[in-house]
């Protein structure tokens, strides 16, 4: 057993233990449904159901609040919280919003686009080629 004489020693390990097992980090990850929900289009309750239904935690649907990952949602985003430790993923975000797009038959209108390194927002496609068209005849 090691014993150390000088107290200051004794504070800076204990300092380093304590930071280790005081704060968990935490991942957060932004669903930004800002324009189709102005416009009507996506329901941000069903969507949150959804999400919930379905998210895996360990390969297992249902295991949410067990991994401590939490969905909130505002009035047109969704946030998923969940701990660093358990590596939740960020593109099964995606591929779920993609999902519940394609079973809304939306997915011909909007399109999932990562904003920045935690977010994804809904836009619609732009359709820039029928404006053309239009002008000619």
């Amino acid at each position: 057993m090691l014993t150390y004489s000088s107290s200051l020693c004794y504070i800076t390990l204990n300092k380093y233990f304590q930071g280790k097992s005081s704060k968990k980090q935490t991942v957060k990850f932004v669903l930004d449904c800002t324009a189709p929900v102005e416009d009507k289009v996506l329901d941000v309750a069903s969507f949150e159901k959804y999400l919930h239904d379905r998210i895996k935690v360990d390969g297992k649907t249902g295991n949410l609040a067990n991994a401590n990952v939490v969905i909130t949602r505002d009035r047109t985003k969704l946030t998923i919280a969940s701990p660093a430790d358990l590596g939740f993923s960020k593109r099964q975000l995606k591929y779920l919003a993609k999902r519940y797009l394609k079973k809304q038959q939306l997915r011909d209108y909007l399109r999932v686009v990562a904003s920045n390194k935690n977010s994804y927002e809904l836009r619609y496609f732009s359709i820039a080629g029928g404006d053309e068209e239009a002008e000619e005849e």
